[in-house]
């Protein structure tokens, strides 16, 4: 099953990914489109993401397009900026973030067990 990216694309944004982590985990996904651990680490995800994954929403961000907007999710979520780097956010908080080569779907798949 291909994950459904949900862009992000403006700071508004945030607030609603932190309204729906009250309801359902959302994992943010920062990307940079020339980067190539970047595009390794996006397709690892992909091609590692279980069909049954249905109750998780994922999004999308480009930094090169939305520089602000990633500087805004790492201040918000209290991590530091990386690229790339996933934040899974439960509850309005993130309770687990990865970057680089550590963006696992096993390692978010853990996290997601202890919730």
């Amino acid at each position: 099953m291909a994950i459904h990216w949900i862009p992000i694309t403006s700071a508004s944004d945030i607030a609603l990914i932190q309204a729906r982590s009250l309801e359902v985990p959302c994992l943010i996904f920062k990307h940079s489109t020339s980067c190539n651990i970047s595009a390794i680490a996006k397709y690892r995800l992909e091609d590692d993401w279980p069909t049954e994954a249905t109750d998780i929403e994922t999004y999308y961000l480009d930094l090169h397009q939305y520089r602000d907007i990633s500087r805004q999710i790492a201040d918000t979520f209290s991590v530091h900026h990386e690229s790339p780097q996933v934040l899974l956010i439960s509850d309005e908080e993130c309770i687990y973030d990865a970057s680089h080569l550590d963006i696992t779907v096993d390692e978010l798949q853990e996290a997601l067990s202890t919730m």
